[in-house]
């Protein structure tokens, strides 16, 4: 668990530098991918999902 997380953030910064220094490319997506993947072993793997859920259903009941 411990060495999930520590990839999660190293690969999250590495995600922030990528997008704030506006570097799109092969690397860029291979970071985010690998983001992804080990964010989703995490214990923020649950609320992450949750928020998802409560946006999307807040944004079905919007009315235009």
């Amino acid at each position: 668990m411990a060495v999930t997380v520590s990839l999660a953030l190293l690969f999250g910064l590495a995600l922030f530098g990528l997008i704030r220094n506006r570097d799109v490319g092969p690397v860029a997506a291979f970071v985010a991918v690998m983001f992804g993947f080990f964010l989703a072993s995490t214990g923020a793997a649950g609320p992450i999902s949750d928020m998802t859920s409560a946006i999307v259903d807040s944004v079905q009941h919007i009315d235009f």
